[in-house]
């Protein structure tokens, strides 16, 4: 974990945008993509961003001038990539328990489409014939990731085509001669190990020689970032290395050009993100001090969800002495972002920083408790500016029809 913003930028940000705030670090998205494009043979691989991670218009910006492509979960992500102005080729859509009207609106943009479902995958097939490239999501029965709800490939997951059904998916392309370009893996997220990724290409190699058109084998996403101060991500000059092998052996294994898709979206946010916070409240409690600030699980509830942890600090008085404490929200719920936690020593109106939360942070927040969103602000060649504002009374009520209407 590694903070590539000062505390002098957090605080500044801070007390000219307000709080709860969103702080974005456009070189560091950058760098961080660059930092994989160094590490991979770029000619048999791409990367995607996991826009699902963060979608405001600013970020895929930044990311479309970095030279990356850009993956969507959902019609309306697609949207906002041709929006911000993505070519439909550099568009990867990978649904999952969508309608097909949703599928062939995606087709008709010309994006690169993933189905992740039989069903899909057969009308599919009866719409489109071989007349459209698709990928399919293969479910690998892989346990993987940082826990189980961010685990995707193991046998009781929602996601992908089992194995266990591999006939019947060839039944499908046999019938209406698809033309499946992709075979695609995810297996989860916050993957450490570099073998993980190697499992998903044994099962590639297992399966590749039945689907003579596919040319793309897609991992997925899933990579580590550290989160604590000690913590490794994952290995990605080894993850480069092993990938580049083993790309160029399957390709001249089955004699044709294979090329190595991956999705990542917490990889290349999630360390370019802080969200700031004001100290409301201190009310020692026994041997609990507790630090009430003025957000909550509205705001980023990955704590909370996932049992995430979030490195916190002072910034107003980073040189404090540090003392424990459980720092808690302002939602009428049990919202505890840290329990028992050495921060250094918080004053009433004190700023803290959560960092690592350019990713799944603004994206999940929500309107409880009648609360505001949070504004959001990209530092970018030292410049702050606002990216979306704060809420406001005004849109609690924009999508409610008015009383007595």
């Amino acid at each position: 974990m590694k903070s590539s913003l000062t505390y002098g930028q957090l605080k500044q940000a801070a007390e000219k945008f307000g709080t709860p705030l969103y702080v974005y670090h456009a070189e560091k998205i950058v760098s961080q993509y660059q930092n994989l494009v160094s590490h991979f043979d770029m000619t048999q691989t791409r990367f995607f961003y996991a826009c699902k991670a963060l979608t405001n218009i600013h970020i895929l910006q930044v990311v479309k001038n970095a030279g990356c492509p850009i993956d969507c979960s959902s019609i309306n992500e697609v949207k906002l990539a041709l929006h911000v102005g993505f070519e439909p080729k550099n568009i990867l859509y990978t649904s999952n328990s969508v309608s097909f009207d949703e599928i062939c609106e995606a087709v008709a943009l010309g994006i690169n489409v993933n189905i992740d479902s039989l069903s899909n995958l057969e009308k599919f097939g009866a719409k489109f014939g071989n007349t459209y490239a698709v990928g399919v999501r293969i479910r690998p029965n892989i346990m993987a990731g940082g826990n189980l709800k961010i685990s995707t490939g193991h046998d009781k997951s929602k996601f992908g085509i089992p194995l266990t059904q591999f006939n019947e998916l060839k039944t499908i392309q046999e019938k209406f001669q698809l033309n499946i370009n992709t075979l695609h893996i995810h297996t989860g997220s916050e993957i450490k190990e570099v073998s993980v990724f190697l499992q998903s290409a044994d099962v590639f190699e297992s399966i590749l020689g039945e689907f003579p058109t596919v040319q793309v084998l897609d991992f997925g996403g899933g990579f580590k970032v550290p989160y604590t101060p000690n913590e490794k991500g994952t290995d990605i000059a080894l993850l480069g290395s092993e990938v580049n092998k083993v790309m160029k052996k399957m390709s001249e294994k089955f004699g044709r050009p294979l090329i190595a898709w991956f999705e990542p979206g917490k990889y290349l946010v999630s360390e370019a993100g802080y969200f700031i916070s004001q100290v409301n409240v201190l009310k020692e409690q026994g041997e609990i001090t507790f630090a009430g600030i003025n957000t909550g699980l509205n705001h980023l509830i990955r704590p909370m969800f996932y049992d995430a942890y979030h490195h916190i600090d002072n910034i107003s008085h980073p040189d404090q002495p540090t003392k424990n404490y459980a720092v808690v929200g302002n939602i009428c719920e049990t919202d505890t972002f840290a329990w028992d936690r050495p921060i250094p020593t918080i004053s009433e109106g004190d700023y803290l920083v959560f960092y690592n939360a350019g990713a799944y942070g603004y994206e999940m927040s929500s309107n409880y408790n009648a609360r505001y969103k949070p504004a959001q602000v990209l530092l970018e060649k030292e410049e702050a500016k606002l990216i979306s504002r704060a809420d406001d009374f005004a849109d609690l009520l924009r999508l409610q029809t008015p009383l007595n209407s």
